[in-house]
C-alpha cells in the first residue's frame, strides 16, 4: 500500500517579500537599539572614571539629583494624568451621546499633535501665574507638610507646575489607547452584567476595567515614557537648581535629565559633554527599566486574568 505524497504548498512571492521586510525592520530596530547603546556607553566612559570638574564627588552623586528629579516629575504626572484619562476614555465610550463623544474625541486627539514648545509657553505664561496664588496659599496653611514647606515660589515655575504640564502632555495617548481599548470590551459581557442587574457604573467595574487592564497598565507605561523624556516644555517651565526636595511648591527645584542636557549641551565642551552624555545614559537605563517592568506586568496581568 503506498502512501501519496503531499505537494509542497508553494509560498507566493508577495508573502516572502512581506517577510523579507518585516525580518528586516526587526533586525533594524535591533541594531539602532544597540548602536544607541554602544554610543552613549563609549561616551559616558570619561565621566565615570575620570574627575568631574567642579564636582567633589562622583559621576552618580552628580547625576543622582537630574534622576531624583526626572523620576519625581514624571510620577507626579502620572498620578495626574491616568485617573484623568480613563474618565475620559470612560466617559466617551460608556456615557457620552455619539456626537459629543466623536467631538471629544478629535479634541484630545489633538492634543498630541501640539509641539511642546507651545506647552512651555502655556506652562510659564499662563499656568504659572495663575497657580502662584494657590501656592502661596497652600504653603501658608500646609506649610507643616513636606509637600508644601515654605517659602511658596514667587513665579509659579516649580516641580508642580512642571508635572501639570506633563499630565496634559501626556493625556491624549493615555486616553487614545484606553478608549480603543474599552471599545474591544465583548458586547455579551456587558449586557450579560446589565441582565443581572448592574448598574453602568457596576458594569463598567465587572466587565469594562477587568477586561482593559493590561491595556491601561501598557497606556500608562507609554505615557510615562513620553514624561520621562520630555526636555523643552521642562525646561521652559521648571526653574531648577539641581537639589534634591519633594516640595512642590518651593523657589528651589530639582531638574531632569532631559531638561538639563538641553539647557547645558549647547555651551559644553570637554568632560562636560561625556556628563551629559553619560546623564543621557542613565536615562536610557531608566526607559529599558520601565518597559522591561511594564512588559512583565503585563504578562502577569494577562496569566492571571485568562487573556
Amino acid at each position: 500500500m503506498t502512501t501519496a505524497v503531499q505537494p509542497v504548498a508553494k509560498q507566493r512571492l508577495a508573502d516572502v517579500v512581506f517577510r523579507s521586510i518585516s525580518t528586516t525592520a526587526g533586525v533594524l530596530i535591533l541594531l539602532a537599539l544597540a548602536g544607541v547603546a554602544i554610543f552613549l556607553v563609549a561616551q559616558a566612559v570619561p565621566a565615570l572614571i575620570g574627575p568631574l570638574p567642579g564636582a567633589d564627588a562622583g559621576f552618580l552623586a552628580w547625576v543622582w539629583p537630574l534622576t531624583f528629579g526626572t523620576i519625581w516629575s514624571a510620577l507626579l504626572a502620572m498620578l495626574m494624568a491616568v485617573p484623568v484619562a480613563i474618565g475620559i476614555a470612560l466617559f466617551i465610550t460608556h456615557f457620552a451621546p455619539r456626537r459629543l463623544a466623536q467631538g471629544l474625541g478629535y479634541v484630545v486627539d489633538l492634543l498630541a499633535a501640539i509641539p511642546s514648545v507651545i506647552y512651555g509657553l502655556w506652562g510659564i505664561t499662563v499656568l504659572a501665574p495663575f497657580m502662584q496664588p494657590a501656592y502661596t496659599w497652600l504653603t501658608t496653611n500646609l506649610g507643616w507638610l513636606p509637600l508644601f514647606a515654605p517659602p511658596a515660589s514667587g513665579t509659579g515655575r516649580t516641580i508642580l507646575t512642571a508635572s501639570i504640564v506633563l499630565a496634559v502632555m501626556v493625556l491624549p495617548i493615555i486616553t487614545a489607547l484606553c478608549r480603543e481599548i474599552f471599545l474591544q470590551t465583548p458586547r455579551l459581557n456587558e449586557e450579560a452584567a446589565l441582565a443581572l442587574g448592574a448598574t453602568r457604573w457596576e458594569m463598567i467595574q465587572m466587565a469594562v476595567l477587568p477586561h482593559g487592564r493590561s491595556g491601561i497598565i501598557a497606556s500608562s507605561i507609554l505615557g510615562l515614557g513620553r514624561a520621562l523624556g520630555e526636555t523643552m516644555a521642562v525646561a521652559m517651565v521648571l526653574s531648577s537648581s539641581g537639589i534634591i526636595s519633594f516640595a512642590l511648591t518651593a523657589q528651589q527645584n530639582p531638574s531632569t535629565i532631559a531638561a538639563n542636557i538641553a539647557l547645558r549641551f549647547p555651551e559644553a565642551h570637554g568632560i562636560t559633554v561625556n556628563m551629559l552624555i553619560g546623564s543621557g545614559l542613565v536615562l536610557f537605563a531608566i526607559t529599558l527599566l520601565v518597559n522591561g517592568v511594564s512588559r512583565w506586568i503585563i504578562a502577569r496581568t494577562t496569566v492571571q486574568g485568562g487573556r
